[in-house]
């Protein structure tokens, strides 16, 4: 791990290149790392069960997407600046909750 001090280039950089760097910004500056490797990770049983809830969730907003009346349901119930297809996610997650 590297930390970048005085690049006017790369300060600020944040994601991936190339599958082998990744840039992260923390509040003392950037920082360059290699890519870990997750392929030695197992998930357990409530990651999985979360993983497959958020696939729920999203399918559930493209169906919200792709029926009209569901949309403008959606639509009168999302605020200002938030995207309908991410409210229905919002949505979802919660009721999933209760």
């Amino acid at each position: 791990m590297a930390k970048i001090e005085g690049n006017v280039i790369m300060q600020g950089m944040s994601g991936t290149i190339g599958k082998q760097l990744v840039f992260k910004n923390y509040s003392y500056g950037t920082v360059v790392s290699r890519v870990p490797d997750m392929s030695k990770v197992i998930p357990t049983a409530l990651q999985k069960a979360e993983k497959n809830r958020f696939k729920l969730a999203v399918a559930y907003a493209k169906q919200v997407l792709a029926n009209p009346a569901m949309e403008a349901d959606m639509r009168s119930r999302t605020p200002v600046g938030k995207r309908v297809y991410h409210q229905a996610i919002s949505e979802f997650m919660s009721k999933e909750n209760l």
